[in-house]
């Protein structure tokens, strides 16, 4: 429950909206779609809507391809205790290349295309960002990021790189939700007991972070792996849902409710930094209003008695 109050909660909901017209919507709906197929073993129909995806938006291969495979490794592994090396089974490793050999020429086809003939596009998409009245910096903007090659985003940005991930606001506002919502699966599904599978979800979720040595727009990419974790936990539930209802739920320890309030304040209370200079229309006092009700709701949820799974 506190997994999802943070997950709803977070700035990657709200980028989701504040940034429509990038698609992350679609391309969010369109990895539930793949990682559902490949739930239920349907590993070429999941490949033909990452390739789909791929299309609209290249950030599918950070975001969609990782989780996938995350969903096929869980999937095809029997046993409940995973090891690094069963990762390089004939089996496991077939499944990996199937579900990956078209999303991967899609995404070395589009690459070079832009590499080499996205350039020529400017002007045209230029004037008819500007016959839709939209101001000339924006348009400019807009032009260069669809048309600038993935080489010279790589020159102008890998610099940035480590100062992005460990020396940035974003880094403790959304590092520390983050840090919270992979404890939280940690502790929900006993990966103790399979600390390579939890190893494997950290990896993963730190895929998107890559973004950052091409990409200026660090809020944004902080966003993303609240996705990867969110889709995380839908795939491990659904392995262990047979299991887990004669799991009897652990209590949180003072410290992991500390915690929560932290992760909480930071998704609710900070501003989220917006695009275009544009921002937030709720006060700090409107925003204590709006979160009361929640935190009401959680004290009473945790003194609500607990129903015993024992005569299940």
């Amino acid at each position: 429950m506190l997994f999802f109050v943070i997950f709803l909660l977070s700035q990657y909901i709200v980028f989701s909206a504040h940034l429509i017209g990038y698609l992350d919507h679609i391309i969010f709906l369109l990895t539930i779609l793949a990682v559902y197929l490949t739930i239920r073993n349907k590993i070429l129909l999941a490949s033909l809507v990452a390739v789909f995806s791929i299309f609209i938006h290249e950030i599918s291969v950070v975001l969609l391809l990782p989780i996938c495979c995350f969903a096929i490794i869980v999937n095809e592994i029997p046993q409940r205790k995973i090891f690094i090396r069963d990762i390089f089974s004939r089996n496991l490793l077939t499944k990996l290349v199937l579900f990956l050999i078209f999303p991967f020429f899609t995404a070395v086809f589009i690459s070079f295309y832009q590499e080499i003939n996205g350039g020529s596009y400017y002007a045209q998409l230029f004037s008819y960002l500007r016959q839709s009245s939209i101001p000339a910096n924006v348009s400019d903007s807009v032009c260069s990021a669809y048309t600038k090659s993935f080489t010279y985003y790589l020159r102008e940005q890998y610099g940035h790189f480590l100062q992005r991930i460990f020396i940035s606001k974003a880094t403790i506002f959304y590092g520390i939700p983050i840090l919270f919502s992979l404890w939280m699966v940690f502790k929900e599904f006993k990966l103790k007991q399979n600390i390579h599978l939890f190893i494997v979800l950290i990896l993963i979720t730190g895929v998107p972070l890559i973004l950052h040595s091409i990409a200026y727009d660090t809020y944004r990419i902080w966003t993303f792996p609240y996705m990867i974790l969110f889709l995380g936990f839908w795939i491990l539930s659904s392995k262990n849902k047979q299991e887990s209802i004669h799991i009897k739920p652990e209590k949180l320890s003072w410290w992991e409710y500390l915690f929560f309030i932290t992760a909480f304040l930071f998704v609710t209370l900070i501003p989220t930094i917006l695009f275009d200079g544009e921002t937030e229309r709720f006060s700090l006092m409107i925003k204590l209003i709006l979160i009361l009700p929640i935190l009401l709701m959680l004290h009473f949820l945790k003194k609500a008695p607990v129903k015993s799974t024992e005569a299940l």
